[in-house]
């Protein structure tokens, strides 16, 4: 899957404020063997871009001076609104593998989940790969269902890869595993003592009798 996004060589450095009002968003794009070129962008064209590709989509941005093929590299977002506000494309070099977090999604049920009640721990949301760009995948699907038993896991090297790319990760690295639930803490409590209820109740009765009785000797 490629995207198309339309980019313009930025000119006026600096006055962002007013660049963002006309719905654009600064950016830059770079690589090994291509200079930094400030560039704006459509926001709605990024946002696009971004729902669907994130940063291991190619991004093709057709410039002034022709088409560059880039990858999302690092998006910065406003602290208050959460919008992406700067973005970097990282060109990179036809032919050339790279090496990049892909982020993961589970699929399936877990018997050791649905039918014997243990918990599922997603330890790794995202898996480092390395391919020619044309071959990175948007995301790594993870059945879960192979995992039967309790205190069962999938490591990375179990995971199914698309062809042509490579897996960066630990072999042994966790990426998911069902838990034993933990056995509810029943509280205990202390019997009630019935007999000395019944004295104390005994001990008021007699206290409250003799306070009713009028002192003799009238």
């Amino acid at each position: 899957m490629t995207i198309n996004i339309k980019a313009e060589k930025r000119e006026k450095i600096g006055k962002l404020a007013s660049l963002r009002k006309e719905g654009l968003m600064p950016a830059v794009f770079y690589g090994h063997k291509k200079e930094s070129t400030p560039i704006q962008i459509k926001k709605s064209e990024f946002l696009k871009a971004w729902k669907n590709a994130g940063e291991s989509t190619v991004i093709k941005l057709d410039t002034p001076d022709g088409e560059v093929e880039a990858l999302i590299h690092e998006v910065d977002f406003d602290p208050i609104t959460s919008e992406p506000r700067h973005a970097d494309f990282y060109v990179f070099e036809r032919g050339h593998k790279v090496e990049i977090a892909v982020p993961l999604e589970f699929t399936g049920i877990s018997p050791a989940v649905k039918d014997l009640g243990g918990v599922l721990m997603k330890i790794l949301y995202e898996i480092k790969v390395k391919a020619e760009p044309s071959n990175l995948p948007h995301q790594v699907l993870v059945d879960i269902s192979s995992i039967l038993e309790l205190e069962g896991q999938i490591l990375a090297k179990e995971v199914s890869l698309p062809k042509g790319v490579e897996l960066m990760e630990n072999p042994d690295e966790v990426i998911v595993a069902v838990a034993t639930p933990k056995a509810e803490k029943v509280e205990e409590v202390a019997p009630v003592d019935l007999s000395q209820i019944e004295v104390e109740k005994k001990g008021k009765k007699e206290e409250e009798e003799g306070g009713e009785n009028p002192e003799s000797g009238s």
